[in-house]
């Protein structure tokens, strides 16, 4: 039996405004199905658009961060915020990203015995401060970042991606939002298991 998408109206496609059709319809181009994402927040079109326009502003822009750390904090902060549909579905293009597939389970579950560099480690107590406790950060909270070769830019970029996920995982929660059942095994073979 399927299960919903969404505690709230899921709208059909052809209701949809044409820019949002013509978003999930690419997405769909593309993946091979529409991540459920797109659409239960499509039932507000103006707040659809509002934040896929951050989320690709902060996610896919050129940054200090590679496409697979910027991953890895919405995952480890998503995990955090006990998101299921960010953990899966994140989970999944960090695999991909990273060709790696424990990583999204490492971290997800406690990123601090996570295979991860020193590095990342710095970036991800950051991104976890900023998720849990962002009244406490002070000056101090960026000097291990810095010394691990992160610019301002950068940590701009750690402490935005976690905000904006964590708005994503509450929005997430508050919709029952599902993942997909195809997050679930993409990455999960090492690539020479492909065959």
């Amino acid at each position: 039996m399927s299960q919903p998408i969404s505690q709230f109206p899921v709208p059909e496609v052809a209701d949809l405004p044409e820019d949002i059709r013509e978003r999930i319809l690419t997405v769909q181009d593309k993946a091979g199905f529409v991540p459920n994402v797109f659409w239960a927040l499509a039932h507000r079109p103006d707040e659809f658009r509002a934040f896929f326009a951050y989320h690709d502003a902060l996610m896919e822009k050129d940054s200090g961060l590679t496409k697979g750390e910027r991953e890895m904090i919405v995952v480890a902060t998503s995990g955090i915020n006990q998101c299921q549909y960010c953990v899966v579905a994140h989970g999944a293009i960090l695999r991909i990203r990273e060709a790696n597939p424990l990583i999204a389970d490492q971290l997800a579950s406690n990123y601090r015995k996570a295979d991860i560099t020193a590095r990342q480690r710095a970036m991800l107590d950051f991104a976890v401060k900023i998720s849990t406790a962002a009244h406490t950060v002070e000056a101090a909270d960026r000097e291990p970042l810095y010394a691990h070769g992160f610019s301002d830019d950068d940590i701009w970029d750690i402490g935005a991606i976690s905000a904006f996920f964590g708005l994503s995982n509450r929005m997430a929660n508050l919709t029952a939002m599902r993942p997909n059942d195809e997050f679930y095994l993409m990455g999960r073979l090492a690539p020479e298991d492909k065959g």
